[in-house]
């Protein structure tokens, strides 16, 4: 069982560290969209492309977070598999 010959420390770290990245990710679209709209209103097209650019920013960032979690089950999931021969 991965809970036992991992220890429920590093499996709670591994989903906070996902957690974290994930409101990172979160953090950076929120605010792109806010100057985004703001750069529309004003007519700051400056503003608005900062906030285009912060708010793709965060999307990336979301996207490394689950390529990130997914390489770290595949590779537990490799050494539990090594464990268990």
């Amino acid at each position: 069982d991965r809970l036992r010959s991992r220890g429920l420390g590093d499996v709670y770290k591994r989903q906070m560290s996902k957690a974290n990245d994930k409101l990172d990710a979160l953090k950076d679209k929120a605010a792109g969209k806010a100057k985004e709209t703001i750069g529309k209103m004003t007519h700051d097209d400056s503003k608005e492309l900062e906030g285009k650019t912060q708010k793709e920013k965060g999307k990336l960032k979301d996207k490394a977070a689950d390529v990130k979690d997914k390489a770290a089950k595949k590779i537990n999931k490799h050494v539990d598999d090594k464990d268990n021969i």
